[in-house]
Protein backbone atom coordinates (compact mmCIF):
# COMPACT_ATOMS: atom_id res chain seq x y z
CA UNK A 1 0.00 0.00 0.00
CA UNK A 2 1.42 3.33 -0.59
CA UNK A 3 3.43 5.67 2.01
CA UNK A 4 2.40 9.07 -0.15
CA UNK A 5 -1.24 10.49 0.82
CA UNK A 6 -3.34 8.73 -1.96
CA UNK A 7 -4.78 12.36 -2.71
CA UNK A 8 -1.62 13.11 -3.68
CA UNK A 9 -0.79 10.33 -5.88
CA UNK A 10 -3.70 10.51 -8.03
CA UNK A 11 -3.69 14.82 -8.28
CA UNK A 12 -7.17 15.44 -6.37
CA UNK A 13 -7.97 17.00 -3.59
CA UNK A 14 -9.78 15.60 -0.78
CA UNK A 15 -13.60 16.83 -1.64
CA UNK A 16 -13.16 15.00 -5.37
CA UNK A 17 -15.92 12.94 -6.23
CA UNK A 18 -15.80 9.08 -6.54
CA UNK A 19 -16.24 9.55 -10.62
CA UNK A 20 -13.28 12.79 -10.19
CA UNK A 21 -11.06 9.90 -8.94
CA UNK A 22 -11.72 7.20 -11.05
CA UNK A 23 -11.07 9.51 -14.02
CA UNK A 24 -7.57 10.22 -12.41
CA UNK A 25 -7.16 6.89 -11.96
CA UNK A 26 -7.88 6.07 -15.63
CA UNK A 27 -5.66 9.07 -16.67
CA UNK A 28 -2.64 7.72 -14.49
CA UNK A 29 -2.67 4.34 -14.96
CA UNK A 30 -3.01 4.39 -18.51
CA UNK A 31 0.08 6.61 -18.79
CA UNK A 32 2.11 4.57 -16.50
CA UNK A 33 0.70 1.39 -18.66
CA UNK A 34 3.61 -1.34 -19.07
CA UNK A 35 2.44 -1.20 -22.77
CA UNK A 36 3.15 2.69 -22.66
CA UNK A 37 6.26 3.08 -20.99
CA UNK A 38 7.99 -0.18 -22.22
CA UNK A 39 8.72 -2.07 -18.98
CA UNK A 40 10.43 0.58 -17.16
CA UNK A 41 11.12 -0.53 -13.67
CA UNK A 42 10.41 3.44 -12.62
CA UNK A 43 7.23 3.16 -14.16
CA UNK A 44 5.86 -0.01 -12.73
CA UNK A 45 6.67 0.84 -9.31
CA UNK A 46 4.59 4.43 -9.88
CA UNK A 47 1.66 2.39 -11.30
CA UNK A 48 1.83 -0.03 -8.27
CA UNK A 49 1.51 3.27 -6.13
CA UNK A 50 -1.31 4.57 -8.35
CA UNK A 51 -3.12 1.15 -7.78
CA UNK A 52 -2.78 1.23 -4.17
CA UNK A 53 -4.03 4.78 -4.13
CA UNK A 54 -6.98 3.66 -5.78
CA UNK A 55 -7.67 0.72 -3.97
CA UNK A 56 -8.29 3.15 -0.85
CA UNK A 57 -9.78 6.07 -2.56
CA UNK A 58 -12.47 3.86 -4.70
CA UNK A 59 -13.63 2.20 -1.41
CA UNK A 60 -15.78 4.31 0.91
CA UNK A 61 -14.91 2.74 4.01
CA UNK A 62 -10.67 2.53 3.14
CA UNK A 63 -11.44 6.30 1.90
CA UNK A 64 -13.32 7.55 5.30
CA UNK A 65 -10.76 5.52 7.44
CA UNK A 66 -7.76 7.14 5.58
CA UNK A 67 -9.53 10.71 6.20
CA UNK A 68 -10.13 10.52 9.53
CA UNK A 69 -6.53 8.55 10.74
CA UNK A 70 -4.32 8.98 7.67
CA UNK A 71 -0.95 6.80 7.74
CA UNK A 72 0.17 4.82 10.48
CA UNK A 73 -2.23 7.56 12.77
CA UNK A 74 -4.81 4.49 13.75
CA UNK A 75 -5.70 5.26 17.58
CA UNK A 76 -4.63 1.76 18.35
CA UNK A 77 -1.14 1.99 16.86
CA UNK A 78 -1.66 -0.45 13.69
CA UNK A 79 0.05 1.47 11.52
CA UNK A 80 -3.13 3.07 9.18
CA UNK A 81 -2.84 2.03 5.46
CA UNK A 82 1.47 2.46 5.43
CA UNK A 83 4.07 -0.18 5.22
CA UNK A 84 1.94 -3.15 5.32
CA UNK A 85 0.35 -2.42 8.94
CA UNK A 86 -2.76 -3.15 9.28
CA UNK A 87 -5.64 -0.15 9.26
CA UNK A 88 -7.71 0.73 12.32
CA UNK A 89 -10.16 -2.33 11.92
CA UNK A 90 -7.06 -4.91 11.87
CA UNK A 91 -5.91 -3.09 14.89
CA UNK A 92 -8.64 -3.40 16.82
CA UNK A 93 -9.02 -7.34 15.94
CA UNK A 94 -5.70 -7.69 17.38
CA UNK A 95 -6.30 -6.02 20.75
CA UNK A 96 -9.68 -8.40 20.39
CA UNK A 97 -7.70 -11.48 20.14
CA UNK A 98 -4.79 -10.53 22.88
CA UNK A 99 -7.46 -10.19 25.52
CA UNK A 100 -10.02 -13.08 24.26
CA UNK A 101 -7.48 -15.29 23.10
CA UNK A 102 -8.33 -15.73 19.43
CA UNK A 103 -5.19 -17.40 17.86
CA UNK A 104 -3.06 -17.13 20.85
CA UNK A 105 -3.65 -16.04 24.35
CA UNK A 106 -3.58 -13.56 27.53
CA UNK A 107 -1.41 -11.03 25.71
CA UNK A 108 1.65 -13.32 24.62
CA UNK A 109 1.41 -12.56 20.87
CA UNK A 110 0.06 -16.11 20.33
CA UNK A 111 0.56 -18.02 16.98
CA UNK A 112 0.25 -16.22 13.48
CA UNK A 113 -3.06 -15.75 12.45
CA UNK A 114 -3.46 -16.71 8.74
CA UNK A 115 -4.59 -14.26 6.36
CA UNK A 116 -8.31 -15.35 4.52
CA UNK A 117 -8.64 -15.27 1.35
CA UNK A 118 -8.48 -12.42 -1.13
CA UNK A 119 -10.40 -11.51 -4.08
CA UNK A 120 -7.98 -9.87 -7.02
CA UNK A 121 -7.82 -6.61 -8.68
CA UNK A 122 -10.21 -5.62 -11.22
CA UNK A 123 -9.01 -4.54 -14.31
CA UNK A 124 -10.09 -1.90 -16.77
CA UNK A 125 -10.24 -1.52 -20.24
CA UNK A 126 -11.79 0.41 -22.96
CA UNK A 127 -12.80 -0.19 -26.60
CA UNK A 128 -13.45 2.38 -29.43
CA UNK A 129 -15.99 0.85 -31.82
CA UNK A 130 -17.80 2.44 -34.32
CA UNK A 131 -21.10 3.97 -34.54
CA UNK A 132 -22.93 0.46 -37.02
CA UNK A 133 -21.10 -1.84 -34.68
CA UNK A 134 -22.77 0.05 -31.90
CA UNK A 135 -26.02 -0.14 -33.72
CA UNK A 136 -25.83 -4.63 -34.80
CA UNK A 137 -23.70 -5.40 -32.00
CA UNK A 138 -20.48 -7.36 -32.42
CA UNK A 139 -17.77 -9.82 -30.96
CA UNK A 140 -14.20 -7.78 -30.43
CA UNK A 141 -10.96 -9.64 -29.44
CA UNK A 142 -9.10 -7.41 -26.99
CA UNK A 143 -5.82 -7.99 -26.00
CA UNK A 144 -4.80 -6.88 -22.47
CA UNK A 145 -1.89 -7.06 -19.38
CA UNK A 146 -2.46 -8.64 -16.37
CA UNK A 147 -0.43 -9.97 -13.57
CA UNK A 148 -0.27 -13.72 -13.23
CA UNK A 149 1.72 -15.96 -10.68
CA UNK A 150 5.34 -16.26 -12.05
CA UNK A 151 5.51 -19.97 -13.90
CA UNK A 152 9.50 -19.07 -13.20
CA UNK A 153 9.05 -19.47 -9.01
CA UNK A 154 5.79 -20.93 -9.04
CA UNK A 155 4.46 -17.97 -6.70
CA UNK A 156 6.99 -18.09 -4.37
CA UNK A 157 8.86 -15.14 -5.03
CA UNK A 158 12.45 -17.49 -4.55
CA UNK A 159 14.95 -18.16 -7.25
CA UNK A 160 15.87 -21.70 -8.34
CA UNK A 161 17.61 -23.56 -5.96
CA UNK A 162 16.56 -21.13 -2.70
CA UNK A 163 13.44 -20.88 -0.82
CA UNK A 164 12.04 -18.24 1.08
CA UNK A 165 13.08 -18.01 4.50
CA UNK A 166 11.34 -17.32 8.30
CA UNK A 167 11.11 -13.77 8.85
CA UNK A 168 14.10 -12.99 11.33
CA UNK A 169 11.84 -9.91 12.94
CA UNK A 170 8.80 -11.99 13.74
CA UNK A 171 10.01 -15.25 14.03
CA UNK A 172 7.97 -16.52 11.44
CA UNK A 173 4.55 -15.24 12.69
CA UNK A 174 3.95 -12.92 10.66
CA UNK A 175 2.89 -10.33 13.49
CA UNK A 176 5.45 -8.12 15.90
CA UNK A 177 4.13 -6.60 19.27
CA UNK A 178 4.89 -2.97 20.45
CA UNK A 179 4.10 -1.57 23.50
CA UNK A 180 0.95 0.94 24.28
CA UNK A 181 0.65 2.44 27.72
CA UNK A 182 -1.01 -0.62 29.68
CA UNK A 183 -1.25 -2.46 26.69
CA UNK A 184 0.63 -4.84 24.55
CA UNK A 185 -0.95 -4.69 21.05
CA UNK A 186 0.29 -7.06 17.95
CA UNK A 187 0.63 -5.97 14.44
CA UNK A 188 1.34 -7.46 11.28
CA UNK A 189 5.47 -7.61 10.93
CA UNK A 190 6.24 -4.88 8.41
CA UNK A 191 9.37 -6.59 7.17
CA UNK A 192 7.45 -9.72 5.70
CA UNK A 193 4.08 -8.17 5.73
CA UNK A 194 2.68 -10.63 7.69
CA UNK A 195 3.58 -13.77 5.43
CA UNK A 196 5.76 -15.01 8.22
CA UNK A 197 8.46 -15.49 5.11
CA UNK A 198 11.79 -13.08 3.89
CA UNK A 199 13.23 -13.59 0.41
CA UNK A 200 16.82 -13.56 0.09
CA UNK A 201 17.15 -14.63 -3.32
CA UNK A 202 14.60 -13.08 -5.04
CA UNK A 203 13.28 -14.71 -8.69
CA UNK A 204 14.75 -12.80 -11.53
CA UNK A 205 11.77 -13.57 -13.26
CA UNK A 206 9.42 -11.68 -10.78
CA UNK A 207 12.10 -9.71 -9.15
CA UNK A 208 10.63 -11.83 -5.68
CA UNK A 209 7.02 -10.51 -6.17
CA UNK A 210 5.95 -13.88 -6.83
CA UNK A 211 4.05 -12.28 -10.30
CA UNK A 212 4.53 -11.37 -13.48
CA UNK A 213 2.36 -9.53 -15.91
CA UNK A 214 1.48 -11.48 -19.11
CA UNK A 215 -0.73 -10.32 -22.03
CA UNK A 216 -4.17 -11.83 -22.03
CA UNK A 217 -6.45 -12.05 -25.56
CA UNK A 218 -10.16 -12.78 -24.94
CA UNK A 219 -13.28 -12.16 -27.28
CA UNK A 220 -16.10 -9.97 -25.91
CA UNK A 221 -19.70 -9.64 -26.87
CA UNK A 222 -20.77 -6.16 -27.28
CA UNK A 223 -24.65 -5.42 -27.79
CA UNK A 224 -26.21 -3.90 -29.89
CA UNK A 225 -27.26 -0.33 -28.62
CA UNK A 226 -24.31 0.19 -26.37
CA UNK A 227 -23.20 4.07 -25.94
CA UNK A 228 -20.05 5.80 -24.92
CA UNK A 229 -19.77 5.93 -20.85
CA UNK A 230 -21.58 2.00 -20.90
CA UNK A 231 -20.01 -0.59 -19.15
CA UNK A 232 -19.67 -4.09 -19.34
CA UNK A 233 -18.52 -6.62 -17.08
CA UNK A 234 -16.29 -9.86 -17.81
CA UNK A 235 -16.23 -12.19 -14.40
CA UNK A 236 -13.06 -13.52 -13.53
CA UNK A 237 -11.05 -11.98 -16.35
CA UNK A 238 -9.24 -10.09 -13.66
CA UNK A 239 -5.69 -10.41 -11.83
CA UNK A 240 -5.83 -13.95 -9.78
CA UNK A 241 -7.08 -13.91 -5.41
CA UNK A 242 -4.47 -14.77 -2.86
CA UNK A 243 -4.86 -17.26 -0.62
CA UNK A 244 -7.71 -19.04 -2.52
CA UNK A 245 -9.25 -15.50 -2.94
CA UNK A 246 -11.64 -15.39 -6.22
CA UNK A 247 -10.15 -13.47 -9.37
CA UNK A 248 -11.37 -10.16 -9.92
CA UNK A 249 -13.15 -8.87 -12.91
CA UNK A 250 -12.56 -6.95 -16.39
CA UNK A 251 -14.19 -4.01 -16.59
CA UNK A 252 -15.26 -3.16 -20.34
CA UNK A 253 -15.72 0.69 -20.90
CA UNK A 254 -17.79 1.24 -24.54
CA UNK A 255 -16.65 4.54 -26.31
CA UNK A 256 -18.44 5.05 -29.76
CA UNK A 257 -16.16 6.96 -32.19
CA UNK A 258 -17.58 9.83 -34.01
CA UNK A 259 -19.27 9.07 -37.64
CA UNK A 260 -18.68 10.66 -40.41
CA UNK A 261 -22.41 11.14 -41.77
CA UNK A 262 -24.24 10.58 -38.89
CA UNK A 263 -24.74 12.38 -34.91
CA UNK A 264 -26.84 10.05 -32.64
CA UNK A 265 -29.44 11.58 -30.68
CA UNK A 266 -30.14 8.59 -27.65
CA UNK A 267 -32.11 5.79 -30.01
CA UNK A 268 -32.09 7.91 -32.92
CA UNK A 269 -29.58 9.46 -35.61
CA UNK A 270 -29.60 12.25 -37.47
CA UNK A 271 -27.97 12.69 -40.85
CA UNK A 272 -27.49 16.25 -42.83
CA UNK A 273 -28.17 15.86 -46.36
CA UNK A 274 -27.81 18.35 -49.13
CA UNK A 275 -30.53 18.74 -51.84
CA UNK A 276 -30.67 21.17 -55.06
CA UNK A 277 -32.44 24.41 -54.88
CA UNK A 278 -35.32 23.03 -57.67
CA UNK A 279 -36.37 19.91 -55.75
CA UNK A 280 -36.34 21.70 -52.92
CA UNK A 281 -39.34 23.79 -54.86
CA UNK A 282 -40.55 21.33 -56.85
CA UNK A 283 -40.54 18.50 -54.84
CA UNK A 284 -38.61 15.26 -55.31
CA UNK A 285 -37.61 11.74 -54.04
CA UNK A 286 -34.03 11.31 -53.26
CA UNK A 287 -31.70 8.53 -51.86
CA UNK A 288 -30.32 8.93 -48.61
CA UNK A 289 -27.90 7.08 -46.57
CA UNK A 290 -28.53 4.48 -43.02
CA UNK A 291 -26.98 2.29 -41.07
CA UNK A 292 -28.10 -0.38 -43.40
CA UNK A 293 -27.27 0.99 -46.89
CA UNK A 294 -29.53 3.64 -48.71
CA UNK A 295 -33.17 4.67 -48.54
CA UNK A 296 -35.43 6.36 -50.75
CA UNK A 297 -37.16 9.80 -48.77
CA UNK A 298 -39.78 11.83 -50.35
CA UNK A 299 -39.29 15.92 -50.13
CA UNK A 300 -42.28 17.45 -50.34
CA UNK A 301 -42.75 20.85 -52.89
CA UNK A 302 -41.28 24.13 -51.03
CA UNK A 303 -39.11 22.12 -48.40
CA UNK A 304 -37.25 24.80 -46.46
CA UNK A 305 -33.46 24.30 -45.74
CA UNK A 306 -33.20 22.91 -41.92
CA UNK A 307 -36.64 20.49 -42.14
CA UNK A 308 -36.38 17.55 -40.29
CA UNK A 309 -37.57 14.55 -42.15
CA UNK A 310 -37.95 11.21 -40.52
CA UNK A 311 -37.45 7.41 -41.35
CA UNK A 312 -39.31 5.58 -38.70
CA UNK A 313 -37.54 2.28 -37.37
CA UNK A 314 -34.11 2.59 -38.86
CA UNK A 315 -32.02 4.25 -35.73
CA UNK A 316 -30.45 2.91 -32.82
CA UNK A 317 -31.64 -0.27 -31.46
CA UNK A 318 -32.41 0.20 -27.35
CA UNK A 319 -29.83 -1.19 -25.51
CA UNK A 320 -32.66 -2.99 -23.48
CA UNK A 321 -34.69 -4.45 -26.73
CA UNK A 322 -37.94 -1.67 -26.15
CA UNK A 323 -37.96 0.19 -29.05
CA UNK A 324 -35.80 0.62 -32.61
CA UNK A 325 -35.07 5.08 -33.04
CA UNK A 326 -35.55 6.83 -35.83
CA UNK A 327 -33.22 8.63 -38.69
CA UNK A 328 -33.71 12.13 -38.74
CA UNK A 329 -32.87 13.58 -41.98
CA UNK A 330 -32.12 17.37 -41.69
CA UNK A 331 -32.44 19.23 -45.21
CA UNK A 332 -30.02 21.67 -46.32
CA UNK A 333 -31.38 23.77 -49.47
CA UNK A 334 -27.95 23.95 -51.66
CA UNK A 335 -28.08 27.41 -54.06
CA UNK A 336 -25.83 27.01 -56.80
CA UNK A 337 -22.69 28.56 -56.72
CA UNK A 338 -22.06 28.77 -60.51
CA UNK A 339 -24.80 29.20 -63.34
CA UNK A 340 -24.76 28.55 -66.72
CA UNK A 341 -25.60 31.42 -69.72
CA UNK A 342 -29.25 29.50 -69.97
CA UNK A 343 -29.53 28.75 -66.01
CA UNK A 344 -29.32 32.18 -65.66
CA UNK A 345 -31.60 34.01 -68.08
CA UNK A 346 -34.08 31.44 -66.22
CA UNK A 347 -33.56 32.93 -63.15
CA UNK A 348 -33.72 36.50 -64.12
CA UNK A 349 -37.08 35.83 -65.67
CA UNK A 350 -38.24 33.31 -62.69
CA UNK A 351 -37.08 37.01 -60.73
CA UNK A 352 -39.50 39.02 -62.84
CA UNK A 353 -41.87 36.75 -61.78
CA UNK A 354 -41.31 36.57 -58.18
CA UNK A 355 -43.50 38.60 -55.93
CA UNK A 356 -41.44 38.36 -52.27
CA UNK A 357 -44.58 40.44 -50.96
CA UNK A 358 -47.08 36.88 -51.77
CA UNK A 359 -47.51 35.46 -48.14
CA UNK A 360 -48.52 32.43 -49.83
CA UNK A 361 -45.28 31.25 -51.75
CA UNK A 362 -42.69 33.57 -49.05
CA UNK A 363 -44.37 32.89 -45.60
CA UNK A 364 -41.20 33.38 -43.69
CA UNK A 365 -40.58 36.44 -45.38
CA UNK A 366 -44.13 38.22 -44.75
CA UNK A 367 -43.66 37.33 -41.03
CA UNK A 368 -40.27 38.51 -41.03
CA UNK A 369 -41.04 41.84 -42.70
CA UNK A 370 -44.53 42.39 -40.45
CA UNK A 371 -41.77 41.91 -37.38
CA UNK A 372 -39.55 44.25 -38.75
CA UNK A 373 -42.47 47.01 -39.14
CA UNK A 374 -43.61 46.54 -35.24
CA UNK A 375 -39.99 47.46 -34.62
CA UNK A 376 -38.99 49.98 -36.61
CA UNK A 377 -42.69 51.70 -35.85
CA UNK A 378 -41.67 51.35 -31.98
Amino acid sequence: MPERDPYEVLGVSRESSPEDIRKAYLKLAHKYHPDKTGGDKAAEEKLKEINGSYDILKNPDKRKQFDQFGHGNSPFGGGGFGGGAPGFEGAFEDVFDMFFGRGGGGGGGGGRRQRGPRAGNDLEYKVPITLREAAFGIKKSIRFARMETCTECSGTGAAAGSRPEVCTACKGSGQTQIARGFFSVTQTCGRCRGTGRTISKPCHRCSGEGRTRIQREIAVDIPAGVDTGIRLRVSGEGEPGENGGPRGDLHIYIEVQQDELFLREGSDILCEVPVSFPKAVLGATIRVPTLTGEADLKVPAGTQSGAILRLRGIGMPDLRGYRQGDELVRIVVEVPTHLTRRQRELMQEFEKENDENDAKAYPLYRRFMDKLKKFQGG
